[in-house]
């Protein structure tokens, strides 16, 4: 695989060299008029370009944009993406009928009609004023009317094709409300017998009943009581538990 990389980028590489030396003769900005030597250039590079392209197998493609993406060439990748996408319907290249350089604001262009097995097709290549890249890169196949009729009428009709799917998706979302508040409705009568089936929350069992024997002041006061009241020494007494007594049996006597 790397040696498919290398072989890509020095067919490019030395491309752009041979050019550039048949090219350095001439000045360095743009002139009004393009001298012989700039448009023979501009031919040259043009040709190789298609050429080089149309040899390249898939694999060398995909290779190459990979390679100008990471180096950020935004004109190669953008050209060979169009090519990758033109391939299949144009076929190999037969000839190059025509290529006509001219100026641009930054450098030079060409545009160039080609024939290809299954169709003819319009290419457009701009080189930058220093002649050592490409600044844009295009490829426009020639179909008939009856092709770009076919084309435009499944993208229309892809188009309303998934407008309709949409529509028709929210329509039964929508419709599919009805049914989520019947269901709701279900949940909700099924919980509300359970609920009222729910036994009552018991009252608080009241606290155990207290134990005052651990008062030794509240003893030795009782102890007191009942020896008096039984005439009793309160010596021989043994008080081992006091219990808070109902305040009803108090009202009652």
């Amino acid at each position: 695989m790397r040696q498919i990389i290398r072989r890509v980028r020095a067919a490019f590489c030395l491309t752009l060299a041979l050019f550039a030396l048949t090219a350095c003769g001439s000045s360095g900005s743009v002139s009004e008029t393009m001298s012989e030597q700039d448009q023979t250039f501009v031919i040259q590079m043009a040709e190789s370009t298609l050429r080089t392209l149309d040899a390249m197998t898939d694999e060398e493609l995909a290779l190459t944009l990979e390679s100008a993406q990471k180096s950020k060439d935004t004109a190669l990748s953008a050209g060979i993406t169009s090519w990758q996408g033109v391939k299949e319907d144009v076929g190999a290249l037969v000839s190059i009928d025509s290529i006509t350089p001219s100026l641009t604001d930054d450098g030079y262009a060409a545009d160039i009609e080609a024939t290809f097995e299954k169709r003819g097709m319009s290419c457009y290549i701009e080189i930058d004023d220093a002649k050592s890249g490409y600044t844009a890169m295009s490829f426009s196949p020639d179909y008939t009317v009856g092709e770009k009729l076919t084309k435009a009428a499944l993208n229309t009709v892809m188009g309303m094709g998934t407008v309709f799917a949409v529509l028709i998706f929210i329509s039964l979302l929508i419709g599919c409300f009805k049914y989520i508040h019947i269901w709701e409705e279900k949940k909700n009568a099924q919980k509300a017998p359970e609920e009222a089936a729910a036994p009552v929350q018991t009252a608080a069992k009241p606290e155990e009943e207290e134990n005052l024997a651990d008062d030794l002041e509240l003893v030795a006061v009782i102890t007191a009581a009942i020896a008096a009241s039984e005439d009793v020494p309160a010596d021989g007494l043994v008080v081992r538990s006091i219990k808070r007594a109902p305040i009803s049996k108090w009202k009652r006597s």
